[in-house]
């Protein structure tokens, strides 16, 4: 797409707010890229259907629930049905507007207080849920203690759990409860008239932005969650409702939300429909009714989009010259702080897995552990053509990581990478378990999420390279719709996994504590454990002086070369192709391409 000057002037404005609201250090490096919002073709078309949005992507939801809930196209549906107390004012990642509640905790309100260890919340009085009932503070408290309580292996309950209690999660490395946890959980919040009152253990500086975006801070009405089988509120039931079952989660498919719009359908795999909500107690929503299409054929998305038939579409990067040439189209570009690899795990579930052959190094599979061979990985790593990759794939719109630390982050630095150089591959497998990697051969399955067309081709790359080293090397990749991959890879079911992250709170600790930390969400289910990431992820979380914290988290992206942990592929700069007649996106660094809040909207 061709750029005039005026529109890079621009586009340098949005890149100097992007970095600015992500909190970056002044001695950061300048980005790689420009970071731009472009918007192209504005001519006003026939409005089909006026009151009605229809998107089609190929992600599927997970779940409803938001305490269990813990990947983008399900946040998405859960921020339009229910609401926080609190959220991101307009593009901003360090400044917020309230909701729930009446207004937003500083200093100079007094809602900050105690050296930063007590928050506290007035909230909104005239608020009604969709079932009808009355939100109270008691309903806050008892939503954030709730989510907490549940807290699933893999979900997202960490942070409110790392702010409030002091602890990761509920539960030991073996599964089984801490002592106190839920004691601690219920002192942690209170109730006093019209306000709800957080106290923490140590300064938690994010506390705000995760209650903005998290699932942590959505609030439920306790009376209705009680009645559908969610947790009653007491220290004696609370074991019971520790970490449901994938599925089994009481709110999976059933919401009573604040929002803006109630849920009137979901097919699993196959549409989400939302409807305007008339008890609303904000500025009522210009949409009556919201559709959401699960469509993982961009052929058929493309001609959606061009016929007018859906008013947006996801659209792939390599896919944009075709959405840019039609006629009564906009599309904003917009940088994300989202990051994305391929992971190895170290140690896979081998019980009735179909992704590692016959389980053993005998040429027709691979042995559980294959990856916790560090000349296996870093055979694959030198077999990732970054450059190609990039141009071939992204037209070369992407920013290519090297670490897990996005560009936009606090501290990031370029660290070194395994340039693409098949010799050394080569030499590093035949090094591999001793030799018989090279001997006997292997077979495996590396997998992605279906419709996903960048993690197919990185995918593709890998398997490809690797095979090309060794006639007896065989890989196979599949597909898996999202919602049963999110399941999947926290079974250890995957020997590589191909995933996203895309920030909760705009900081390094949420992005290399994830993808590091033997206690994180990527990092747990890589099996990788290693005593001075945890150390220094841990210490970087609560250290207050900068240049402290910048010791910490340049050692830790390098400690990512040193261990050979997982091969990052891409930050993407997402695109948001609509109808030119939608009127109200706003972007945000934080809210990728499944992301669409619908109240804004109008045609």
């Amino acid at each position: 797409m061709n750029r005039s000057r005026a529109l890079k002037s621009v586009l340098f404005f949005l890149l100097t707010l992007f970095i600015t609201t992500a909190c970056s250090d002044p001695k950061e490096e300048p980005q790689e890229k420009t970071q731009e919002l472009v918007k192209i073709k504005v001519v006003k078309p026939v409005v089909k259907n006026p009151d009605t949005f229809v998107f089609e992507d190929y992600g599927t939801v997970r779940s409803i629930d938001p305490a269990c809930a813990y990947d983008n196209v399900s946040h998405q549906r859960i921020m339009n049905l229910y609401e926080s107390l609190i959220a991101f004012r307009g593009s901003a990642t360090n400044d917020f507007v309230p909701v729930l509640a009446e207004e937003v905790p500083t200093l100079e309100n007094g809602g900050i207080s105690d050296g930063g260890k007590t928050y506290t919340f007035k909230i909104r009085k005239g608020v009604t849920f969709h079932a009808g009932g009355a939100l109270t503070p008691e309903d806050v408290a008892y939503s954030l203690k709730r989510h907490m309580v549940v807290d699933q292996d893999g979900g997202p309950m960490w942070m409110m759990l790392e702010a409030l209690t002091g602890e990761t999660s509920t539960r030991s490395k073996d599964g089984k409860l801490k002592p106190g946890i839920f004691e601690k959980i219920n002192q942690s919040i209170t109730v006093n008239g019209d306000k709800v009152i957080l106290t923490l253990p140590q300064p938690f500086p994010p506390l705000l932005a995760v209650l903005a975006y998290s699932y942590g801070g959505v609030i439920l009405d306790k009376e209705w969650t009680v009645e559908n089988g969610g947790w009653d509120g007491t220290l004696e039931t609370a074991a019971a409702h520790n970490n449901p079952a994938f599925g089994s989660e009481p709110l999976h498919h059933i919401e009573n939300g604040t929002g803006a719009y109630t849920m009137l359908t979901w097919e699993p795999s196959k549409v989400f429909i939302f409807e305007r909500f008339d008890g609303y107690w904000g500025d009522a929503p210009a949409l009556k009714t919201a559709i959401f299409r699960y469509n993982k054929e961009w052929s058929s998305r493309k001609l959606a989009l061009q016929n007018g038939d859906a008013d947006r579409v996801q659209v792939d990067t390599q896919y944009l010259p075709e959405v840019e040439a039609m006629k009564d189209v906009v599309v904003y570009s917009v940088p994300q702080l989202s990051v994305s690899a391929a992971l190895f795990c170290r140690q896979v579930n081998p019980e009735a897995n179909p992704n590692i052959g016959s389980g053993m190094l005998d040429g027709d599979g691979i042995p559980a552990d294959f990856f916790s061979d560090a000349h296996v990985r870093r055979a694959f790593l030198h077999a990732f053509d970054r450059a190609t990759y990039a141009q071939d794939v992204w037209n070369d719109r992407v920013v290519m990581p090297t670490s897990p630390n996005a560009n936009g982050l606090p501290y990031y630095i370029r660290v070194p990478v395994y340039n693409f150089d098949l010799d050394k591959a080569k030499a590093e497998m035949e090094q591999a378990w001793e030799g018989k990697v090279w001997e006997k051969g292997f077979k495996m399955v590396i997998t992605h999420n279906t419709g996903n067309a960048q993690r197919e081709a990185a995918a593709h790359m890998l398997a490809e390279n690797i095979m090309g080293l060794n006639p007896k090397f065989q890989i196979e990749v599949r597909n898996v719709d999202w919602k049963d991959y999110t399941v999947a890879y926290r079974k250890y079911q995957f020997p590589i996994f191909l995933i996203g992250w895309g920030a909760d709170y705009p900081d390094p600790d949420n992005f290399l504590f994830t993808f590091m930390s033997s206690e994180g969400v990527y990092g747990k289910y890589m099996a990788y454990q290693n005593e001075e990431v945890d150390r220094l992820c841990k210490a970087g979380r609560f250290e207050v002086d900068p240049e402290k914290r910048r010791v910490i988290y340049e050692r830790l992206q390098n400690l990512w070369y040193e261990e050979a942990i997982g091969c990052m592929i891409y930050q993407k700069i997402d695109n948001f192709a609509y109808r030119s007649n939608i009127k109200g996106f706003q972007p945000h660094p934080m809210l990728d391409a499944a992301w669409e809040d619908l109240k804004r909207l109008s045609k």
